[in-house]
């Protein structure tokens, strides 16, 4: 596994960093192939935040941690992802067709798979060309997280969010 880490606000030590990849390194086992883990440590006074990020061919797990100890929610964060990827296994090797899990004998007790995705509203809009500057106020004005919308420039869809450490972010298509 290849790690990076990040430091907001907060120095990643080299116990740290170690303490880290022992840890986060034990989801291995679940890839078929090498994955990417991406620690980010931030912190602002009394408020610590640790985020692991795992992608392997594709898709991501990730879970963030808050609290006052750092190795502690490493620990938990890594135990969050091992839920996500225990609770979805079935689900993630049929959406790709290769696999992307090792079969990692999971028991019966430890896998409660969720039920299939149920969607409970559809809605249809006709896509008026605009800028991010009016996405992100109509997002703003429908007290959305996110807007779809139609780029002026260059006519591809787009999003715009609202990110969890303040401004916006926007995600282009291709």
């Amino acid at each position: 596994m290849k790690f990076s880490y990040l430091g907001k606000h907060a120095n990643v030590s080299d116990k740290l960093k170690e303490y880290a990849e022992k840890k986060v390194g034990k989801l291995e086992k679940f890839f078929k192939h090498e994955s990417d883990a991406q620690i980010t440590v931030a912190g602002e006074g009394n408020r610590q935040t640790v985020e692991i990020t795992v992608s392997h061919d594709g898709m991501f797990f990730r879970a963030r941690e808050m609290g006052d100890d750092r190795f502690a929610m490493i620990d938990k964060a890594v135990a969050a992802i091992e839920r996500q990827i225990r609770k979805n296994k079935t689900r993630l090797e049929k959406s790709l067709h290769h696999g992307i899990l090792r079969d990692a004998n999971f028991t019966s007790s430890e896998v409660t798979e969720e039920k299939e995705f149920e969607i409970v509203r559809v809605k249809r809009f006709n896509f008026k060309p605009m800028t991010a500057e009016e996405a992100i106020l109509q997002m703003n004005l429908l007290h959305h997280e996110f807007f779809v919308f139609r780029n002026v420039e260059g006519g591809a869809f787009s999003v715009v969010y609202k990110r969890s450490g303040g401004g916006y972010g926007m995600i282009e298509e291709g």
